[in-house]
């Protein structure tokens, strides 16, 4: 099916799309925590003035915590709509999707460490003479 998707359409599923975001961050603990984490990196990085490469690490970092923790809410949304009772393959599913979470929020403080940790080391050492 070749048909031309129109304006309106493309709208329509940027609306859903933040509709997604907005919920991920009212109904999890977790992703406010992220809002936080990415407020403070930022800041952190504009203060040690990374370049462009280095802010691109840094980017991909953070993305790849909210995309694993987004993905982790999809999951448990569906399976708690799939089966509201205990199911062990549910509690599994749901172990495993936080569990990426947890990777890529590992991953990401490495990267954060080792492309920040020099730069803050170096500021802080330059504010104090």
């Amino acid at each position: 099916m070749n048909r031309r998707i129109r304006l309106s359409e493309r709208l329509t599923s940027i609306r859903c799309a933040l509709s997604g975001i907005a919920t991920l961050v009212r109904s999890q603990p977790n992703a406010r925590l992220h809002v936080g984490t990415t407020a403070v990196v930022i800041l952190v990085g504009f203060w040690c003035g990374l370049s462009a490469g280095e802010w691109c690490l840094i980017v991909l970092a953070v993305l790849a915590v909210w995309t694993a923790e987004a993905l982790n809410t999809a999951i448990e949304f569906l399976a708690d709509a799939a089966t509201p009772e205990f199911h062990h393959l549910v509690r599994q599913s749901k172990d495993v999707a936080a569990g990426a979470v947890l990777l890529a929020a590992l991953g990401a403080a490495a990267v954060g460490l080792i492309i920040l940790g020099p730069h803050l080391i170096r500021t802080l050492n330059a504010t104090q003479r």
